[in-house]
């Protein structure tokens, strides 16, 4: 690691307590030496870091956050139905932001004092294209547009990408837009942790927002915490062996407060157009969250569940296992027949289920609970970032699982599909080529489930990867 001369010893010492401690414990690699201050990481007077989010129901509210300077103290936004002309602005309503000071320069790696402003749009039209800009009342930004969710089960999609986390700007920005530019009407983008290597580090949360660009402003983020966003806030912290939930989290991610308490924003829920979205966070207090998420699956009426966190049921890479987190939360999956559970961490791909072998627990209209075997949940772990881990031999046997399409050394993106009763599944490369796809179709009570990669697909390692350098 470089250090850079203008931090403080205390700093370079909570910053290598800070790489070795990771969440959970488990070891981390050393983060990229800290590059050159640009520009662009300098908050200023105009709008940056701009991202919706939804904190409230996605079909009549909408969120946006964004960062200045200390200098802008009065934020507002303006909203109002997308028109084909030019002229919206003697329609649109201006609603006053939230503003939040953030002061970091007793954090390792952050050391900045800046601003954050927030809005909620609330009262909605759903099934609606909106356009908005963010401002002081003098200086404006552009103008984006979102659409807000159907209050019917219309088909959508959206994006999910596993760890981001390295090399964000040079490597990650290719997977984002790719991703964008094959979904580009994707709803939301599950972030499934590890969104940037130090979650205290402000340059890379730079990089992070600089990569999607314009893409954060247009598709709503849904990030889970992963145990690279667990950091020490101080160097007594550190050297506590401790951690904290990163300091930008809650100001720049304008998230819903439904989650279990004390895990607010980083545990939550929300309801799209049929589906149920789950974010937990498996870096604390999991065994907390059991009665919480039973609660929120029992009164699902929603036809499909998806569950996000960061690290696997299932491990995908050498020498990791979450035995604790696998023994308190499949079970409640298995009870209420989780359809899709989507993770990171392992910086591999492997897709697979576990047929189940008890009831599961399926909701058949509001307040309805059925029991019947199913084709089981399906577990995905993905990378959509730099670096790359073996893949653990073999398959998933010892936990008595199907490993049934796994990766090594490939950047990806997820594009799912949900309409209906059939929900599609693609695995992308950064290239956009197809890796991976499937399809679960709702028959009754039960899932069928329907392979769509051609029988004897190559399979990528670290060995299969094109020779670089080629000229």
């Amino acid at each position: 690691m470089t250090s850079c001369p203008r931090w403080s010893a205390v700093s370079r010492v909570s910053l290598w307590l800070a790489v070795l401690v990771g969440g959970m414990g488990t070891p981390t690699y050393a983060q990229p030496a800290r590059r050159a201050t640009l520009a662009w990481d300098r908050a200023s007077t105009e709008p940056d870091r701009i991202v919706l989010t939804w904190s409230g129901d996605p079909a009549t509210t909408q969120s946006v956050t964004w960062r200045t300077d200390t200098t802008i103290t009065a934020a507002k936004a303006q909203i109002v139905i997308a028109a084909d002309g030019p002229r919206m602005e003697p329609d649109a309503r201006t609603v006053d932001a939230a503003t939040e000071r953030l002061d970091t320069r007793t954090v390792p790696g952050a050391g900045e004092v800046v601003h954050y402003h927030s809005v909620t749009f609330a009262g909605l039209t759903p099934d609606t294209l909106y356009a908005y800009r963010v401002g002081d009342g003098a200086r404006w930004t552009e103008w984006f547009q979102f659409r807000t969710a159907s209050t019917r089960r219309k088909p959508f999609s959206f994006l999910y990408v596993g760890d981001a986390q390295n090399d964000i700007l040079s490597l990650w920005s290719r997977v984002i837009r790719e991703g964008f530019r094959r979904a580009p009407d994707a709803r939301f983008i599950i972030h499934a942790g590890d969104l940037v290597n130090d979650g205290n580090a402000d340059w890379q949360w730079g990089e992070w927002f600089r990569a999607g660009g314009f893409i954060h402003a247009m598709t709503a983020s849904v990030p889970a915490a992963g145990n690279h966003e667990y950091r020490a806030r101080s160097a007594q912290e550190a050297q506590a062996n401790g951690s904290s939930l990163s300091v930008f989290w809650r100001p720049q991610f304008t998230l819903p407060s439904n989650g279990t308490s004390g895990l607010e924003e980083s545990t939550y829920w929300f309801d799209y157009e049929g589906a149920r979205i789950i974010v937990l966070d498996s870096n604390r207090d999991r065994a907390r969250q059991v009665e919480w998420l039973r609660a929120v699956l029992a009164n699902n009426p929603q036809p499909w569940t998806i569950v996000t966190f960061h690290h696997p049921v299932f491990s995908a890479a050498r020498e990791r296992d979450n035995k604790e987190l696998r023994e308190l939360w499949k079970p409640v999956f298995d009870e209420f027949g989780v359809d899709l559970v989507l993770q990171g961490h392992d910086h591999t791909y492997a897709r697979g289920r576990m047929t189940a072998t008890g009831p599961s627990v399926r909701n058949v209209g509001a307040g309805v609970n059925t029991r019947a075997r199913g084709a089981g949940t399906v577990y995905v772990v993905s990378v959509s970032g730099g670096k790359m881990y073996d893949a653990t031999p073999g398959g998933w046997e010892r936990y008595q699982a199907q490993l049934e399409r796994k990766a090594e050394n490939t950047q990806l993106f997820q594009v799912v599909h949900v309409a209906g009763d059939t929900l599609r599944y693609e695995a992308r490369t950064a290239t956009g080529a197809l890796y991976d796809a499937f399809h679960l179709i709702r028959t009754g009570t039960r899932n069928r489930f329907v392979e769509r990669m051609p029988k004897g697909a190559p399979t990528r390692t670290m060995q299969s990867a094109p020779p670089y350098g080629r000229r």
